[in-house]
């Protein structure tokens, strides 16, 4: 909170730097004092935020604008997990613990890098088909002497913090549907909370508690109806009213969405848990909840909702809705931080977000109330938020409503998705990891939904489908930017911006020392002035990084730790021609870890060998290229990017040997020889015939880009 951190950041400039072991931990466990405490523990990050208010900014000041320039590689450590890299961290006695793609565990010795222990807790590779962002982890949470983590597959697993052997494992998921868990858990009094994704898969959301001791679920908190209210509590009785249509919990396949999939902090004092609630099931309210003319209807409580918990007992207290009706997944489940300021003369207890839609929103956290909400990005769905917190929507962008397409800003990646925020309480400033990327959104007709396979949003995934530089494609091409916005919540507009050549660039940490610092899609790690924004340091990653730094002390000295490793949403569903012309990325995964005076260096970058582009001819006809087209757009592009172009993380089907062969090709989509790589079989979805139009389809584009010059 903002007067206890001036207060903390003032004594520890008085004290001088020599004292970094301030809240150094006795090597007792975590329990409720030393999380509600963790603001003095300068020393350690024993929780995901590494505080209950999720602020990410630490007091130590040991490296700070005077001296950044010396910071150097104290030691590295590859992984072994070359996907999206997105974990914060935890340090406790001098230990390091992190998790990476795949749910792996890992422990080292946090000042040397000597590795202590490794968990793989054995995810089946088809899991990778049931997540709509990449195998990713976001990190771990600790109580007593365990730590505790949420598997890609659903489960809750308890591990010894010593030795890293499994004390108990839950499942938390029904594994015969598509959830999949890839944030952070948080402990509160000994109940350790998680939440899971699949909303695109056609789940139905929630989040609950399990007790820390044994795995028992304590309580669970549903996020929206299931078509029969009748037995539910009266927060759900409620939110059934501002749905329509008869399809939640149907045999229609629609579960509503509505996931927990990462955001989440808590007020002790107030003993209230809040929660970032994601997107529609599907994202196109038309099929969602269709009003009496077929278009969608109704606010559909409480996706794309802020929510207030009862954390002892999992009841609801209130809720605020960023985005009423949602339809171009807008999810709310962005990082959620809580302070204290002052605003228009009063000091509030404060609530900041900046979700998907492109506003800030500031909201009393006591009660739900709105304070403010200004966009913080280029934003066209709506013109501003009224007076009641309402926004005040373009009703050309309300595609379930109108039936037609249309290009929004943001897109579904937001302007700003789950990379963390920070915030300065000396400053009193958010720093915001936001970026721009528009979006064509065309309904699908005659949509139905798939909860085995494919991306259940109820839109044409491929409606900007042409080759490289033309129409649509370049189009949307065109509004791709990256910034490292400072936030002034008071004032409600941005006191400096850091421009990037492109999206998706790392979360932050702020320091007592006046930095910021934060990796980059460049593959570079920087330290920024707090103040004004000024570049002070940079390292070259060799990657991109877009997981959020920490900074602790082992013996007195200072460390900056990032979790480096290209992936995630954007990384797979934007095509990787795209993605190179703006900044030439790829994957190498590793954890950097800094310190001052150190003069580590990584080995030199590995080269990047690209298969050539040697399609065999297109000889398909246009209706089978265009069938594989629209299935390929449903149940591939949102893992091999659009129009067949290929990612940055997964390989160019374009440039596939299983293209000179439909049987090899079969053998992949249809029989799953792949699984164990993540590539699960689409039997279930797709006929053989519709496999092989996705081949010729995939053939075709080839041909496209190869005569257009693509090597």
């Amino acid at each position: 909170m903002i007067t206890r951190f001036a207060f903390v950041a003032a004594a520890a400039l008085a004290l001088g730097s020599c004292d970094m072991a301030v809240g150094q931990m006795d090597g007792s466990g975590i329990d409720a004092a030393r999380l509600v405490g963790a603001d003095e523990d300068w020393a350690n990050w024993i929780t995901h935020g590494r505080t209950y208010s999720e602020q990410r900014f630490s007091p130590l000041d040991q490296v700070n604008t005077d001296n950044v320039g010396e910071l150097g590689l104290a030691w590295f450590a590859d992984m072994d997990t070359a996907r999206g890299q997105e974990a914060t961290p935890l340090v406790m006695d001098g230990r390091l613990y992190l998790t990476t793609a795949w749910s792996k565990v890992r422990a080292f010795d946090a000042a040397s890098g000597e590795p202590l222990w490794e968990y793989d807790p054995e995810v089946p590779g088809e899991t990778a088909v049931k997540a709509c962002c990449d195998v990713v982890n976001r990190g771990l949470a600790a109580w007593g002497d365990r730590l505790y983590l949420g598997t890609l597959d659903g489960r809750l697993v308890a591990l010894n913090r010593e030795t890293g052997a499994v004390e108990w494992e839950v499942r938390t998921t029904d594994p015969e549907q598509s959830y999949t868990v890839t944030g952070a858990p948080r402990v509160i009094d000994g109940m350790v909370i998680i939440g899971n994704g699949g909303a695109e898969f056609g789940v139905r959301g929630y989040v609950a508690a399990y007790d820390a001791e044994d795995g028992e679920e304590i309580w669970r908190f549903y996020t929206v109806p299931d078509g029969d209210s009748s037995d539910d509590p009266e927060y759900l009785q409620q939110a059934s009213e501002t749905w329509f249509g008869d399809v939640l919990g149907s045999e229609s396949g629609i579960g509503g969405g509505g996931t927990v999939w990462d955001s989440m902090a808590y007020d002790p004092e107030l003993g209230l848990l809040y929660i970032g609630v994601g997107n529609g099931s599907p994202w196109n309210r038309a099929y969602r909840s269709p009003g009496e003319d077929g278009t969608g209807e109704g606010d559909n409580l409480y996706l794309s909702s802020i929510v207030a918990i009862r954390a002892e007992t999992g009841e609801y207290v209130w809720h605020y809705q960023t985005t009423p009706g949602e339809t171009w997944d807008y999810t709310a489940t962005q990082h959620i931080v809580l302070a204290d300021m002052e605003i228009d003369g009063e000091k509030r207890q404060v609530l900041m977000q900046a979700p998907k839609n492109g506003f800030f929103y500031v909201l009393d956290r006591a009660t739900g109330e709105f304070i403010s909400a200004k966009p913080y990005v280029t934003v066209n769905w709506a013109t501003g938020i009224d007076e009641d917190g309402r926004p005040i929507e373009n009703p050309e962008t309300r595609i379930d409503k109108t039936g037609q397409p249309a290009l929004v800003t943001p897109g579904a990646l937001g302007g700003h998705n789950w990379h963390p925020m920070a915030y300065s309480p000396v400053e009193n400033l958010v720093y915001i990891p936001a970026f721009e990327a528009a979006m064509m959104y065309a309904p699908e007709a005659n949509w139905k939904p798939d909860r085995k396979r494919g991306f259940n949003v109820g839109f044409d995934l491929g409606a900007g489908d042409l080759p490289p530089d033309l129409g649509m494609r370049r189009e949307v091409a065109g509004t791709l930017k990256g910034m490292l916005v400072a936030w002034d919540p008071v004032a409600q507009e941005p006191r400096w911006t850091v421009q990037h050549p492109g999206p998706w660039n790392g979360g932050l940490l702020a320091t007592g020392g006046g930095l910021v610092f934060q990796g980059t899609a460049g593959s570079e790690f920087n330290a920024y002035a707090a103040k004004d924004g000024r570049k002070l340091w940079s390292f070259a990653a060799q990657t991109g990084v877009v997981a959020p730094p920490i900074t602790y002390t082992v013996d007195g000295e200072q460390y900056v730790a990032v979790l480096a490793g290209w992936g995630g949403a954007y990384a797979l569903s934007v095509d990787g021609e795209i993605i190179d012309r703006l900044e030439p990325v790829r994957n190498v995964s590793r954890l950097l870890v800094f310190k001052l005076g150190a003069t580590g260096e990584l080995p030199a970058a590995p080269e990047l060998a690209e298969i050539p582009l040697d399609p065999p001819p297109s000889r398909a006809s246009a209706e089978t290229i265009a069938a594989g087209g629209r299935h390929y757009a449903r149940y591939c592009a949102v893992c091999h990017a659009p129009a067949a172009v290929g990612s940055t993380v997964l390989p160019d089907l374009r440039r596939s040997g299983a293209l000179q062969n439909r049987d090899a090709w079969l053998a992949v989509v249809h029989d799953g020889i792949l699984s164990a790589n993540g590539m699960a079989s689409f039997a279930g979805s797709l006929t053989k015939e519709e496999m092989d139009a996705i081949r010729e389809y995939v053939i075709f584009r080839a041909n496209q880009d190869k005569d257009g010059g693509v090597k």
